[in-house]
Order: structure tokens, then sequence, then C-alpha cells
């Protein structure tokens, strides 16, 4: 068999030279010691944000741009609230309640507090203070906006105050309240007598009349526990309504402080002894109650009257106080001075000449007697004045002279020897003999010492009383 030639390769064509693998090409020691130049760095490949991103991105942008201006805003805004305000001198406002921001706005502005009432709703709105509150406020000279949203605030309105003087009825009390014309609201009926402490109260405008009765009585009590629980084994009363009761007849008898704990102790000697008290107030609410006061003096049939309340009928004590006493009263009973007085008289300057003895008394009440007759010679003579003259009395116009209402009358009560009297204004003759009687009336009635009188009476101040002068 025949095997066909195999021709040998053809050579490649002269242009074509065969592939050979790339060697560097031969350099010279100098170009040998040169760097090379790095290759370029590989292209980054192209990638593409998503849609949310994007947005959030942008989002955050936007918020730090909003916040960065809020804050440039606010600086500025509350570099104007701090600026001093319009308002030339201190002026009270009363804001309504249920007033919204722009209410407010407008009011304060109306009254000369503010000069921009924008500038006060954006300062409320976005200041960071509070709700504001309705009320009744004080707002200072110049107050900024700054200010007037801190006061509203806060909440610290004006504070008004009513004083009761102690001695005042529980009617006398109702009726001063009804007075006050920033108190609303009515009362729904008087309280009971002695239920209530005198003393100031403070309240805000919008409080009503009830709720200053329900703090008098809360008072009253706590007060009352308090005194009683350590008030002396000897005090002849038995439970707290007792000594409320024998606290407003001592209150009712003097305006001085101190002689209130020796005016007690003269009643708690009469009431040792059995001795009736013989006290005028208590014949004044017999016959006028809560109204207090007769505004004249006490007629000698009124004297003998018998009531619950006349001490000069009943033995012991009334039924039940004469007034509301006050907190020095009720410790002067509760712990009374210890003394063997068992009268006492005016002695002309609006206190009292105590006695143990009956001899003693009578002296104090001649004393008085030149007292008043010198009082009512120093007084100008009014032609125009008549002289009255009750029947019933034993002189007329006792303590008081004529035309002269409201003059400075005396402590004094009818006496008659052998009656166990307390307080005696002249030295009466026998009343068994058909003699004269002397009148008895309130020791502060008509006088400035009188509470009913003084409707300013400060009970954080002294009473002070002039002192007495030689007729």
């Amino acid at each position: 068999m025949f095997r066909r030639r195999q021709d040998p390769p053809s050579p490649p064509p002269a242009s074509e030279e065969p592939s050979l693998p790339n060697r560097p090409s031969p350099r010279s020691p100098s170009e040998a010691i040169k760097p090379t130049v790095a290759p370029p760095p590989p292209e980054k490949p192209e990638r593409r944000r998503g849609g949310l991103l994007a947005t959030i991105s942008g989002f955050l942008t936007l918020g730090v741009v909003l916040a960065l201006g809020a804050l440039i805003g606010l600086t500025l805004l509350n570099r104007q609230a701090s600026e001093p305000g319009p308002l030339s001198a201190d002026k009270v406002v009363v804001i309504p309640s249920r007033s919204g921001t722009s209410e407010i706005a407008s009011i304060l502005a109306r009254e000369g507090v503010i000069e921009h009432p924008t500038l006060f709703e954006m300062s409320a709105r976005f200041g960071g203070k509070g709700p504001l509150k309705h009320g009744e406020y004080m707002f200072k000279a110049h107050a900024s906006v700054k200010d007037t949203i801190e006061t509203l605030t806060n909440g610290r309105q004006v504070q008004h105050a009513i004083t009761f003087p102690e001695g005042l009825t529980s009617e006398q009390i109702v009726a001063r309240l009804g007075e006050n014309d920033i108190l609303s609201g009515e009362i729904a009926e008087t309280p009971p007598e002695g239920s209530l402490l005198p003393d100031t109260y403070k309240f805000e405008r919008g409080a009503t009349r009830q709720q200053i009765l329900n703090l008098m009585r809360s008072k009253q009590r706590e007060v009352l526990n308090q005194i009683w629980q350590r008030r002396s084994p000897e005090v002849p009363v038995k439970t707290p309504a007792e000594m409320v009761t024998l606290a407003s007849i001592v209150e009712k008898e003097t305006g001085r402080a101190d002689e209130r704990p020796r005016v007690a102790g003269v009643f708690v000697n009469r009431l040792q002894k059995r001795m009736k008290l013989q006290s005028d107030p208590t014949i004044v609410y017999g016959l006028v109650g809560g109204r207090g006061t007769l505004g004249r003096g006490i007629m000698r049939s009124e004297i003998e009257r018998a009531t619950p309340y006349n001490t000069y009928v009943i033995e012991g004590l009334p039924p039940g106080p004469i007034a509301n006493p006050g907190r020095a009263a009720l410790e002067a009973v509760a712990n009374p001075s210890r003394t063997k007085d068992l009268f006492f008289v005016a002695d002309g300057t609006g206190g009292h000449a105590f006695a143990d003895t009956l001899e003693g008394h009578q002296r104090n009440v001649t004393r008085w007697r030149q007292v008043e007759r010198s009082r009512q010679q120093s007084q100008p003579a009014d032609p125009g004045a008549v002289d009255k003259v009750d029947p019933n009395t034993a002189e007329p116009n006792a303590g008081q002279p004529s035309g002269q209402p409201g003059a400075t009358p005396g402590r004094a009560s009818a006496y008659a020897p052998g009656s166990n009297s307390a307080f005696a204004l002249d030295g009466a003759t026998d009343g068994g003999a058909g003699g004269p009687r002397p009148k008895a009336f309130d020791a502060s009635e008509g006088t400035r010492l009188d509470p009913l009188r003084n409707k300013t009476y400060d009970l954080g101040s002294p009473k002070t009383v002039p002192a007495l002068r030689n007729p």
C-alpha cells in the first residue's frame, strides 16, 4: 500500500515573523536606574443610587437646614421677647377664664402690657413655658414679653385680704362677706355662733364667700382643739363648747389683749363661787341676737328682763356663745390669770380697774365717775341738742354726753349692794329702797375699739389705748 508523501510545511511569509515572548528591550544603564511610571488606576465601576436612599438623604439635608433656620429664628424671637415692654407703671389685669392665647394677647395689648400681640403669641406657643392661666395678675412696669408669659404660667395671682375682728357675731361676719365685691357667690346659711375664727384671710379673685366661711370654720375647729388640749385643769368648763361661750364673753368685755387673762380670771372666780356672771354683752345678745349691738345704752328694765342669755338673771354660762372669740380670748379662758378679783369697772382708757373686794370696787367706780364727769365737761355745748331721757334708765345718757353719739362710754353694769354684781358704774343706792340704778352698756360700743366701726382693724398690730389723765 502506498502512503501519500506529506510535503514539508511552507515557511511563513516574509512579512510575518514568528511570535516570540515579550522581552524587555535592552536599556542603557542610565535608563535602568530611572523609576518606571506606575500604571494608571483601574476605573471605578459606576454605581447607581437607589431612590429611597436619595429621598432619605434629601430629607436629612432639609431637616438640618430647617433646624438651623429655626434656631436662628428662636434666638431672634427670644431677644425681642426679652426687651422691656411699654408699660410705664405696675398694673393689675384680669384674664377671664377659658381665654385662648390670642384672646390673652389682645387683652394685654389693650391694657398696654405688650406692644406686639403676634410676638407674644409666638413666644407663648414656642417658648415651652407651659399653658397660660387665667386670673388676676400684677404686671411690673416695663415687663418684657418673656416676663409677662412667666407671670401667666406661674399662676401667682393677686392676693386679696379680708379681716374679721374678734368679737363679731356670725351674722355680722356674713354681712361683711356680702359687702366684699371681689368675692362671689351666695352663703347658704349663717353659721352657728362661735363657730368661726376671726382673723385675716387671703384669697384670689373668683373665690366664693362660702369658701371663706368654710375656711373660718375649719380654722376654728383646729385652734379650739389645740387650746382645749392644753387648758388648765382648774378652769370650770366641761366641754370645748363651754370654753367658746366663756371666751366670747371675755372677748366682748375688753378690747385689750393684756386684760383678757385677768378678765377671764374674774369670770372663773365667780363661776367657782357660784356667783352670777352679770355681763352686759350677754344682755345685749339676749335682746338683739346676731345683730350684736343695741346702738344705745341698756335700760334698767332690760337688765332685769329674763332671756336665756341674760347673766344677770340666769346662773352660770348662757346656752351658747354671744360672738366669735379670737385665739387670744380662747387662750385666756383656757389659762386665766391666777387672781382673787371678782369685780372690774371701766377706767376711762378703754381698759378696766379690778378689785377683789366690794370696797375696792366702789373706789374704782368713784374714780370712773370723776373721769366721766370731766369728759362731759370738756365737750362743747351744742345749743341745738336736747337731752333724751328714757324713763326706764337710771340716768339720762349715762356715759355718753348729750348730742354726742359715739362718745367713749365706759364698761358699766347695774349694781345694788348685796347683789354680787361684778361690774358697777355708779355707787348706786339700795335697789330695794327704790333708789336709782346706773345704766349699763358695752365697753367697746361706740369707741375706736369697737370692731363694728373700724373695718380696717389690723389683727397683726397691738391694740393700744391712750394714757389715763387725772381729772
